[in-house]
C-alpha cells in the first residue's frame, strides 16, 4: 500500500480507536442527549450559530468515520432546530459525511479490491456504470440497509463522486425528514425502535421498492414507444420467428420447441450454417487428414523404418464433403422437423417487429430472434479482385492443391489453414500484418506455434502490411510493406482468412433502425435484446465472440428471454468462455491469459507445467507443449488457463469446469486422473501450484519430528 494510504489509514484508525477507548459513545446516547436537553436548548439559544457548526462538524464527523450514533443525532437535531433546520442541516451533514467515507474507501481499498477481484467484478462493475444512480438511490430509500456499508461499498465501484453525493442527498431525505421530526418529540422517545417500528420499516421498504417497480413500468412505457408505429396484432401465429439456421439458429429454434412453442426456422441456403458446411466441421475434417500425413512424414520416431503416403488433394476434398454428408442429419429440416418446429427454406425479411416475410408469406410472430450469422470478410486492396482469391467459404469448391498459396491472415482460421496446406505438400507464405500470428494470446504462446510453422517449412511473415496485388506476366504478386519498405511474394493461389463480418444486411435492419455496434454487429442489451424488446439477436451477428459454441450459449439465452421474458428475463453470462485453435500443437484457452489480466490490472500468480515432461506425450511422440495456469495470488482460485499441446481443446474442459461451479487446482489436485493419459497434465499443473505453496516452516517442524521419532527409536 503506498505511503499516503498508509498515512490515511493510520489516522482513520486513530480516530476509531480514541472513539471506543475514550467511551465517546456516551455523549451520542439517547439517554444523554434527554438528560442534557435543557441545556443544549438554552446553549443554542445564546450562542445559535456556533450550536449548528459544531453539531455540523461532529455529524460529519461521525457519518465520515462510519460511527454509531448518526440516528441518534438525526433526533436531537429536531429537537433542537426543529423540523425545517434540523432536516437542511442533517441532509447536508450526513451526505457529506458518507461522501467523504465513499471517498476514504474509494482511496484506500478500490484499487487492491479490482486488482486482486476485477475479473469477478466485471458485471458489478458495468451494472454500477449503467444504473448505479438508480440502485444508490432505491438502497438510500430502505433504512433496512445500513448507511455506512452503503457508502463503503460504493467506494469500492465505479460511480461517480457527484453521482454519489447528490442521488444520496436526495435519497436519504424521505428518512431524514422521518427522524427529525420525531426528534421533536424527544422527551417522550424511549428508545429508536419506537420510531424505526416494523410498520415503519415496511413503509420504507415500499418507498424503496417503488423504484424497482418505477423501472418496469419505465420499460413497459419505452417499449410502448419504440412500438407505437408498428400495431400490435390481435392474434400471434407464432411464438417465435429465428432467421437463420447455423448453430445460434438451430438451438434457439430446438429449446422453443422443447418447451412446445410453435416456431418458424428460416434459413435461406444450407441448413446447419457456416460450421456444419465451410467451418468447423470441414476444417476440422481437413486438419485431421493434414495431420495424418504430418505423422506418416515422421514415422521413423515411432520406430518404422518406412512409410510413404500417396494422395490426390481432390481426395481429400471427397473425404471431407462426405463429412459433411455424415454429419448432416443432425442439422437436416427432417430432423428439425420432427422436433415440431416449422422450418422455411427462403429469404427472411423482417417487415415489422411483428413480421417476418418469407417466400411471398407473412408471420405474424410474438417474437424475432435474428441468428443470420457471418461470412469472410475481404479487405479491400487495390487488385484483390483481379488476382482472384478463396475465402474459408469457398475453400471448399478447390480440387487441385495449389502449388504456391498466400495465406492473408494470422488468426485461428488463417493459422489452421496454413498449416493445413502446408502439410499437404502447398508452400505457403502466411502473411501478418501484426508483430506476431495469434496476437490474442500470449507471445511465447504464439512463439511456440509459430516455431512450429518455420519448423514444418512454412514462410511465416509477420510485421507484413499487404499493400495491393499484381498480375505481371502471368504472374500472381503480392506487394507488402515491412520496415518501410516493399516486398514481393509470388503465388499461385490466395486465401484471405482476416476475419469475418456479421450478416446484417439485406434482411429489414436498416428499415427497423435496428442499430449496430461499432464492430458492425447488431447491438444487443445484456438480455440479448436490439431495441425492440420482442427482437433478439444471437450468434456471429452479434458478437462478442464468433464461436459455435457462444453461439449455442447465447440463443438459450434469447429463447428462453424471449418465451418467458414475461416472468423472468437472465442476462447473458460470458464469465467462462473457452475455445481452441486446431493448429499442431492446439492452442485451448479459457479466462483470462498474462496479457488480458495486466490489461485489466488484475494481480495474478503464474504456474507452469511442461508437457514435455508428461509420460503419456512422451509415448505418443507429442511431447511438446505446456500447461499455464493464471491463479490469484496465494490462491488455487483460477483466473485463466491456456493450454498449448496434442489434444489442448479437450484438456481444457476441466479448467473449464473448474472455473464455472468454483473450484480450484487443490481440488483437480485431488481428484484421480487415469495414468497414463494427456489429461494428466492438469492435475501436474495444479501440483506445480501446490510445491510452490508448500508450507516451509510447517515442513521443517515435520522434518524435526521425524529426526527426535528416528532417534526414539534407535534409542530403544
Amino acid at each position: 500500500m503506498r505511503p499516503s494510504r498508509l498515512f490515511l489509514l493510520a489516522i482513520i484508525a486513530f480516530l476509531i480507536v480514541g472513539f471506543f477507548a475514550f467511551d465517546l459513545g456516551q455523549y451520542l446516547s439517547l439517554d444523554y442527549f434527554k438528560s442534557k436537553q435543557a441545556e443544549i436548548d438554552a446553549f443554542y439559544r445564546a450562542n445559535a450559530g456556533q450550536t449548528v457548526f459544531v453539531f455540523f462538524l461532529i455529524y460529519v464527523a461521525v457519518t465520515g468515520l462510519s460511527l454509531p450514533g448518526a440516528a441518534i443525532m438525526t433526533l436531537v437535531a429536531g429537537a433542537i432546530f426543529g423540523v425545517l433546520w434540523g432536516t437542511v442541516i442533517v441532509s447536508f451533514a450526513s451526505t457529506i459525511g458518507a461522501t467523504l467515507a465513499f471517498l476514504a474507501s474509494r482511496f484506500l481499498f478500490r484499487e487492491l479490491v479490482q486488482k486482486r477481484f476485477g475479473r469477478s467484478l466485471v458485471a458489478v462493475n458495468r451494472g454500477v456504470e449503467k444504473d448505479g444512480a438508480f440502485y444508490l438511490f432505491t438502497l438510500r430509500l430502505v433504512p433496512a440497509f445500513p448507511f455506512f456499508v452503503i457508502n463503503l461499498v460504493m467506494g469500492l465501484t465505479p460511480i461517480g463522486t457527484l453521482t454519489f453525493f447528490l442521488v444520496s442527498q436526495v435519497g436519504m431525505l424521505a428518512g431524514t425528514i422521518v427522524y427529525v421530526n420525531a426528534g421533536t418529540q424527544l422527551a417522550q422517545i424511549e428508545s429508536l425502535s419506537g420510531i424505526l417500528s416494523p410498520g415503519l420499516i415496511a413503509s420504507f421498504t415500499l418507498l424503496g421498492v417503488f423504484p424497482l417497480i418505477a423501472k418496469k413500468v419505465v420499460d413497459v412505457v419505452k417499449a410502448k414507444k419504440v412500438l407505437k408505429d408498428y400495431p400490435k396484432p390481435r392474434r400471434f401465429d407464432r411464438d417465435m420467428v429465428v432467421i437463420g439456421a447455423g448453430s445460434a439458429g438451430l438451438v434457439a429454434a430446438y429449446i422453443g420447441a422443447a418447451v412446445r412453442a410453435k416456431v418458424s426456422l428460416i434459413e435461406k441456403h444450407k441448413m446447419g450454417g457456416d460450421c456444419l458446411n465451410t467451418g468447423c466441421v470441414p476444417s476440422k475434417a481437413l486438419i485431421r487428414s493434414a495431420k495424418l500425413i504430418s505423422q506418416i512424414r515422421r514415422h521413423q520416431a515411432y520406430g518404422l523404418k518406412s512409410a510413404s503416403v500417396d494422395f490426390e488433394f481432390g481426395d481429400v476434398m471427397d473425404r471431407v464433403q462426405r463429412i459433411i454428408k455424415t454429419v448432416e442429419p443432425h442439422d437436416s429440416v427432417e430432423r428439425y422437423q420432427g422436433l415440431g418446429v416449422d422450418v422455411i427454406l427462403g429469404k427472411a425479411t423482417i417487415r415489422s417487429p411483428y413480421e417476418v416475410e418469407v417466400n411471398g408469406q407473412t408471420l405474424v410472430t410474438r417474437n424475432i430472434i435474428i441468428a443470420a450469422g457471418a461470412r469472410p470478410f475481404v479487405p479491400p486492396i487495390p487488385g484483390i479482385e483481379d488476382v482472384g482469391y478463396y475465402t474459408s467459404d469457398t475453400l471448399w469448391e478447390m480440387r487441385d492443391l495449389p502449388q504456391r498459396l498466400v495465406v492473408l491472415g494470422g488468426g485461428p482460421i488463417g493459422s489452421e489453414l496454413t498449416q493445413c496446406f502446408a502439410r499437404f505438400g502447398s508452400q505457403v507464405t502466411q502473411v501478418e500484418m501484426l508483430p506476431r500470428i495469434l496476437v490474442k494470446e500470449d507471445a511465447e504462446i504464439s512463439a511456440m506455434v509459430m516455431k512450429r510453422f518455420v519448423e514444418e517449412g512454412i514462410h511465416v511473415k509477420v510485421n507484413h502490411k499487404a499493400k495491393e496485388f499484381r498480375r505481371e506476366d502471368g504472374k500472381k504478386i503480392l506487394i507488402c510493406e515491412h520496415d518501410g519498405e516493399d516486398v514481393r511474394i509470388e503465388f499461385d493461389q490466395l486465401l484471405v482468412a482476416v476475419g469475418r463480418a456479421a450478416n446484417t444486411g439485406d434482411y429489414g435492419l436498416d428499415e427497423l433502425g435496428i442499430g449496430l455496434t461499432k464492430a458492425r454487429t447488431i447491438e444487443v442489451n445484456e438480455f440479448l435484446q436490439t431495441r425492440f424488446p420482442n427482437v433478439y439477436a444471437c450468434g456471429d451477428v452479434t458478437g462478442p465472440f464468433q464461436f459455435t459454441h457462444v453461439s449455442a450459449h447465447q440463443a438459450w439465452f434469447c429463447a428462453v428471454n424471449a418465451l418467458f421474458g414475461t416472468f423472468k428475463k437472465f442476462r447473458v453470462d460470458y464469465s467462462v468462455i473457452p475455445w481452441a485453435t486446431f493448429t499442431d500443437p492446439e492452442v485451448a484457452r479459457v479466462g483470462l491469459n498474462e496479457e488480458e489480466a495486466k490489461a485489466q490490472g488484475q494481480e495474478y500468480e503464474v504456474t507452469t507445467y511442461g508437457i514435455d515432461d508428461l509420460d503419456r506425450a512422451i509415448a505418443d511422440e507429442e511431447a511438446h507443449g505446456v500447461v499455464k495456469v493464471l491463479t490469484l495470488p496465494g490462491k488455487d482460485k483460477i483466473l485463466g488457463v491456456t493450454i498449448v499441446g496434442d489434444h489442448a481443446g479437450d484438456l481444457i474442459a476441466e479448467f473449464v469446469a473448474a472455473m464455472k461451479h468454483g473450484f480450484g487446482l487443490n481440488r483437480i489436485l485431488a481428484t484421480i486422473h487415469i495414468y497414463p493419459t494427456l489429461a494428466e497434465a492438469n492435475k501436474y499443473a495444479a501440483g506445480e501450484w501446490k510445491r510452490a505453496h508448500a508450507p516451509e516452516t510447517v515442513l521443517r517442524w515435520l522434518g524435526r519430528y521425524h529426526s527426535w521419532r528416528r532417534g526414539e527409536q534407535a534409542a530403544g
